[in-house]
């Protein structure tokens, strides 16, 4: 059986991401102890219904097909870029659904995210907390009862964000979604890139910790799940390096630095074929009018920004409401305006 691709767009889960061959020299990581990948509804917010929909009736093109086996392949971050409404969310998702990748572990960027944000988050104040509920009051009988043990070590303080946890040593890649990445604080991209190289980090407080406690281990908290793993001596480092898509509306220009260490994919305008077969998946067949919508929605791109989620909007209520064709004319205009005043007609 061929190697590639692993990913095929195809709507049943697989377990192709066992046929993945290693990788290349430059890109191996050996982290460990090996961990078990997490179940897919491990993380009910990542299984939510949409979420779930939008990965089993995604609809790849044979262009994202193949460049995300080969950043699966080269074991390397995939910068997805497109307007608003074209799926590019949601083709993390359905990757780990078709290759069983386990919860998709969401970081949504804004201007103020930074790296530490992504890796993990510790609250000192919290500790300090529970450390004075540990000692007896001043004044307090000698009989008095002890006060009730307390969580004060530094890793019952501490959860791992996405991009920490991701970076786990798990014995399957996890999927890793950093959502609209030219959000960010123009440092964020070149910050992010020493660690995307080099698949590992340190938390600093429990590397000090590590220093007190016999063999350094502590057991620490995970994004989106109340799971804890092990890390030793505060430092993480990844087995298998994770799938991550960085999604981009195309605002801004990525430092080259940044953009030779991805494998980019841009999503394009589909046509009235892959049009109809987005409908199709979302709401059947697609039906005379349905294809009317699907004309006129084309016929308008080239005049300004539109997103595919107006059309399917369009169609479903066209369906539902039981309008005249008058009113459904008039409704679909009204929620299919134009997001933006300059064409990209080579850009969905």
């Amino acid at each position: 059986m061929p190697l590639w691709p692993v990913y095929t767009g195809a709507p049943a889960p697989h377990d192709g991401i066992t046929r993945l061959p290693p990788p290349p020299p430059w890109r191996a990581f050996d982290g460990g102890p090996v961990l078990d990948p997490p179940d897919a509804d491990g993380d009910p917010a990542a299984a939510s219904p949409d979420r779930a929909h939008r990965a089993a009736t995604y609809q790849a093109t044979e262009d994202t097909v193949q460049l995300v086996n080969a950043a699966l392949y080269l074991r390397r971050p995939l910068l997805v870029t497109g307007p608003p409404g074209t799926g590019k969310s949601s083709l993390a998702y359905a990757v780990a659904r078709e290759l069983r990748l386990g919860p998709v572990l969401r970081w949504n960027i804004t201007s103020r995210s930074t790296l530490g944000d992504g890796l993990y988050t510790y609250d000192p104040l919290s500790r300090l907390y529970a450390a004075r509920h540990t000692t007896r009051p001043p004044g307090a009988a000698a009989d008095a009862p002890a006060p009730a043990p307390a969580a004060t070590g530094v890793e019952d303080h501490l959860r791992l964000g996405p991009l920490g946890t991701a970076l786990l040593p798990y014995a399957r890649p996890r999927a890793l979604l950093i959502d609209e990445i030219d959000k960010s604080d123009l440092d964020l991209p070149n910050d992010l890139l020493h660690v995307l190289e080099e698949g590992q980090y340190e938390i600093p407080e429990l590397v000090r910790a590590s220093r007190d406690t016999p063999g350094g281990h502590a057991e620490v908290l995970v994004d989106g799940a109340d799971r804890r793993v092990p890390v030793e001596r505060g430092r993480v480092r990844c087995h298998a390096f994770p799938f991550v898509v960085l999604t981009s509306n195309g605002e801004r220009e990525f430092p080259p630095a940044f953009l030779r260490r991805c494998v980019s994919l841009r999503l394009r305008q589909p046509d009235d074929d892959h049009l109809a077969e987005i409908v199709r998946a979302h709401l059947g067949e697609p039906d005379g009018y349905a294809r009317q919508l699907i004309h006129r929605f084309l016929s308008r791109v080239g005049s300004g920004e539109l997103a595919t989620d107006q059309l399917l909007n369009a169609i479903y209520l066209a369906r539902s409401s039981g309008l005249g064709a008058d009113s459904l004319d008039e409704l679909a205009e009204q929620l299919m305006p134009y997001l933006g005043r300059s064409a990209q007609p080579d850009a969905f």
